[in-house]
């Protein structure tokens, strides 16, 4: 794999025409169409979503969002951190490395990164060096939560 560029996706027609090829097309982006059908927006730069191209094609894409101290459920302190979700290769794609590009950019940020792994996808998180989070199984919140810390961060409990 050479030089992968990770770009901001912007939620277009274009963009959401192309998650339908991927599985975990969902709620989400329905939501999204509806927006756009009722507003017309175009091009909205405020995107959670990021992806990678292979010439014309979305290979790979995540959606990450950035959670404040002041909404964090999670850490003891509260702290800012990173949810990681919607991460995807098209399996034609997957085994070539766009998947780890996708996390190291997120990792790039240097925050505490949460994500509620797919099924099947455990092995994937740990070579990526996430680890099962330590929480109250009463505000679980129905997740299964992983969580990777930057170096210099103290193991923290997830409460």
């Amino acid at each position: 794999m050479t030089n992968v560029k990770i770009e901001k996706l912007l939620i277009n027609y274009k963009t959401l025409e192309e998650f339908k090829h991927f599985k975990e097309y969902g709620n989400q982006e329905l939501s999204m169409i509806e927006d756009l059908q009722n507003n017309i927006v175009e091009n909205d730069s405020e995107s959670p979503f990021f992806g990678i191209y292979y010439g014309n094609n979305l290979v790979a894409r995540m959606s990450l969002y950035r959670v404040t101290a002041k909404y964090d459920a999670y850490f003891e302190p509260p702290q800012d951190y990173l949810t990681l979700w919607k991460l995807e290769v098209l399996p034609s794609y997957q085994g070539k490395g766009y998947g780890k590009a996708l996390v190291d950019f997120a990792k790039a940020n240097n925050l505490p990164i949460k994500t509620n792994p797919r099924i099947n996808s455990h092995g994937f998180w740990e070579k990526m060096g996430f680890q099962k989070a330590h929480y109250d199984m009463e505000r679980d919140l129905g997740e299964n939560p992983l969580i990777w810390l930057p170096e210099g961060v103290q193991e923290q409990e997830i409460h």
